[in-house]
């Protein structure tokens, strides 16, 4: 049975261990671009030992950024920060992937240090966020109204799945994942909690899918055959209204059989009335992922609460999980993999680095007092 540090090879790619760093909103962009922040907190976490590197979600449109400060991948203009960012990634040791999204009614918001509340649309900051019916979120945090998109404007949406894919190829990136989870454009059309449509996009759980398998089939007619096409499901809303485990179960299989690589399991994030504490447990998604895998026969990541190294490689050797990706234990210790690796009794842990920093690590263990093995916080 396969471990943690074991390769995991999906398509044309094989990760050099089966630790993915999550996207996580940094909110340090202009203009959508990324820049050397980007370059050394992301190459940081690659040096570090981690097998595949996501940057945050990548919007497809400006009004797809959670704020101003997001980033994206609407510009052509953009592609060079991005091509710095992988081409870091990838003389580390790690392979660069991109999560492209759209936040839809979770939109146009302040960073959360600054209150984390939605700026209305008519004031500085902020713009009309779009939704698949006219449902705001919810009072406090997220009050504005929100447009009903059009079919019209639903399938110009897909060909930006499409472009932001092109542009994401010719930036380097090896690995990509749709933002279908958290609240998100694809995981509100996914969930009768925002989505009440009367249309093709609404109703029933394929009506429901149709914006997901409909933006899946334009990233895959352009991204390359031999780079992994993956998701990160909202699988359940947690609310007796919204999406249940169920539907993810079948959105996932149609999603397969259109060219799915692997599929990574979260919450929906459609509402704030959550009822069932599962989705915030440790491990809360091994379980569910071990269903996908089993009953779908693709591959599966998961993430939440898997920062402690023994919850994390318990995961992959029950046979449950491929990939384990985390967020806060990352940016908390950007050498996880190399901390985890020595919790765990693993015969080189340094060997996780580039070999030029391997060297020294390795050579001068009587010093490992000064070095700060292991970081304070890094399994939290």
């Amino acid at each position: 049975m396969p471990h943690l540090f074991d390769e995991f090879a999906l398509k044309g790619v094989t990760l050099r261990n089966r630790i993915g760093m999550s996207p996580m909103t940094m909110y340090r962009s202009t203009d959508g671009r990324l820049d050397d922040f980007h370059l050394m907190y992301l190459g940081a976490r690659a040096a570090g030992g981690f097998g595949l590197v996501f940057p945050e979600q990548i919007a497809i449109s400006p009004e797809g950024r959670t704020s101003l400060s997001c980033a994206g991948l609407y510009d052509d203009a953009q592609i060079e920060g991005h091509a710095r960012v992988t081409a870091m990634l990838r003389s580390m040791g790690a392979v660069p992937g991109i999560q492209l999204g759209h936040t839809g009614r979770s939109g146009s918001e302040e960073p959360p240090w600054a209150g984390w509340g939605q700026i209305a649309p008519d004031a500085p900051g902020g713009w009309q966020v779009v939704g698949p019916s006219a449902i705001p979120y919810g009072a406090p945090r997220r009050p504005y109204p929100v447009h009903a998109l059009t079919v019209e404007e639903i399938r110009a949406l897909h060909r930006r799945y499409a472009e932001a894919a092109v542009r994401a190829a010719a930036a380097g990136y090896e690995w990509l994942e749709l933002h279908f989870a958290h609240g998100y454009l694809g995981s509100s059309f996914f969930s009768p909690l925002a989505n009440q449509r009367e249309d093709e996009y609404g109703g029933s759980p394929e009506n429901r899918a149709r914006f997901l398998l409909e933006a899946l089939d334009a990233v895959r007619a352009v991204w390359p055959e031999h780079l992994p096409l993956t998701v990160r499901l909202g699988a359940d809303d947690f609310n007796p209204e919204g999406t249940r485990f169920e539907d993810a179960v079948v959105a996932l299989r149609w999603m397969a059989e259109r060219g799915l690589d692997l599929a990574e399991l979260s919450f929906g994030g459609n509402t704030d009335a959550m009822t069932d504490p599962l989705w915030s447990q440790p491990a809360a998604w091994v379980e569910r992922a071990g269903r996908i895998k089993r009953e779908l026969g693709i591959p599966v990541a998961a993430s939440w609460n898997l920062g402690v190294p023994q919850d994390a490689d318990a995961a992959v050797r029950s046979g449950d999980v491929d990939v384990v990706l985390l967020g806060r234990p990352a940016l908390a210790n950007p050498h996880w993999p190399v901390w985890a690796a020595r919790e765990l009794g693993h015969p080189d842990p340094f060997g996780l680095v580039p070999e030029d920093w391997a060297w020294w690590l390795r050579n001068f263990r009587g010093h490992e007092p000064s070095i700060g093995w292991p970081a304070a916080g890094a399994g939290a």
